[in-house]
């Protein structure tokens, strides 16, 4: 592969055609054809080189992960081995630096694997959990024994990472966590528990936030590198949930679980403020999923109602089906442009809590919208779950959930306007 970088000419599609006599007919027919939103070589934020790693990405997504989603499904996971391959294919830990064990390429490519799985309706393995959230925090906070333990690994599919934060009674409320790291000697013993942990059934080490000095409340948490072979460290049972099926998600339990000093991950009572800085870019990341799976909800829904047959005459023929296509493709259009933008900011490192918020819930109660209104232009069928929209529109569910609700998003936005930083 060859450096990453924004484009600065023009995107393909919009370069002039010929005009020949031989390619008349070609042109007719090109005129004819709508683009589509999944259309390759049409955002002007990728390069050339971007678009050659996203038809790699698309093509194995296509042909390889997504014809195991229902064998996700029905097992509540995804397999070991679809990790190691997905290593393999170079799609995991993209924009780690190559110093630290990753391939080194821009977050830019790290969304287009992120877009390529929602194009592709593939909901496992939770990658974004894995290389957008879980390892940047051994890149910024690890030392240099702790990326060379795990950071090559994980970019191989071989370790499988988590991050234990949300708690049965502390979810978007961090500082209301009960698990705790208590020093003895050299070492940390941490007792508690946590629950909705994505690749919580099949993780290999756990990135685990603890209270550290319990009445310090958000200056008293530390982060902790746990490995699941730990004794005390037990998974629970794999969740079941009304979406996201695929994709396995556990209750970790720790009794006793002692780790060593060198398990902590940055600055002990740090641990608050490093979930903070790193927050902006998994909720970007949310959004980044959110927006693509808004745009194949949509083409799949325009191809269904081409086909569908109601009162005679194609379902897409009907005037309101054509005014609820304007609608939502508008809004699609509109959410896929503030994406690309917030892209281009955290690429140039100067996207803030504020704009990912908003990204995160502009993009995710679209996805829910989106979700509802294809569904309903599918009719019955849009009920059944053998369906992908019936899936799409369970899995959209969470998305104003996790990685802070749209409440707190708002919340934090409205801070930012009564109260601006000078």
């Amino acid at each position: 592969m060859t450096s990453r970088g924004l484009s600065t000419s023009s995107p393909s599609y919009q370069q002039p055609l010929e005009t020949s006599d031989e390619n008349e007919e070609s042109l007719r027919l090109a005129a004819c054809q709508m683009p589509t939103m999944l259309d390759i070589g049409a955002r002007n934020i990728f390069t050339s080189d971007h678009d050659m790693f996203r038809e790699h990405t698309r093509r194995w997504m296509r042909e390889k992960l997504a014809p195991l989603q229902n064998s996700f499904e029905e097992n509540g996971q995804p397999s070991r081995e679809i990790w190691t391959e997905m290593g393999e294919q170079g799609l995991l830990g993209v924009s780690i630096p190559a110093e630290d064990g990753g391939h080194g390429y821009s977050f830019l490519d790290e969304a287009i694997v992120a877009e390529e799985m929602s194009y592709a309706n593939c909901a496992s393995p939770a990658m974004a959990v894995h290389s957008s959230i879980c390892m940047p925090y051994l890149v910024h906070y690890g030392t240099k024994e702790q990326k060379e333990r795990y950071l090559a690994a994980m970019t191989a599919g071989e370790c499988v990472a988590s991050v234990g934060m949300t708690e049965p009674d502390a979810g978007s409320d961090l500082q209301s966590m009960r698990t705790t790291a208590k020093r003895d000697g050299d070492d940390w013993i941490i007792n508690g528990s946590k629950i909705y942990i994505t690749n919580g059934w099949l993780t290999d080490c756990c990135i685990l936030a603890a209270k550290t000095k319990p009445d310090a409340k958000g200056h008293g948490i530390s982060l902790f590198l746990v490995d699941a072979d730990a004794k005390g460290f037990h998974k629970g049972r794999k969740l079941k949930k009304l979406g996201l099926k695929a994709q396995d998600t556990a209750e970790l339990f720790f009794e006793d679980v002692r780790v060593p000093g060198s398990a902590l991950l940055g600055k002990e009572n740090g641990g608050f403020y490093q979930l903070m800085d790193q927050l902006p870019q998994e909720r970007l990341i949310i959004a980044v999923h959110s927006a693509a799976h808004c745009e194949v909800m949509f083409e799949q829904t325009r191809d269904w109602v081409k086909q569908r047959k109601a009162f005679g005459k194609r379902v897409a023929d009907l005037q309101t089906v054509q005014h609820k296509l304007a609608e939502l493709k508008t809004s699609i259009t509109v959410c896929r442009a503030f994406i690309d933008q917030c892209l281009q900011l955290h690429t140039a490192s100067k996207l803030d809590g504020a704009m990912a918020s908003m990204a995160k819930y502009w993009a995710t109660d679209l996805e829910n919208k989106v979700a509802a209104d294809c569904l309903q232009l599918h009719g019955g069928w849009g009920f059944m779950w053998e369906t992908q929209i019936a899936k799409s529109y369970a899995d959209a569910r969470v998305q104003t959930i996790y990685g802070g609700t749209n409440e707190i998003m708002k919340e934090l936005i409205g801070r930012g306007i009564v109260n601006p930083k000078n």
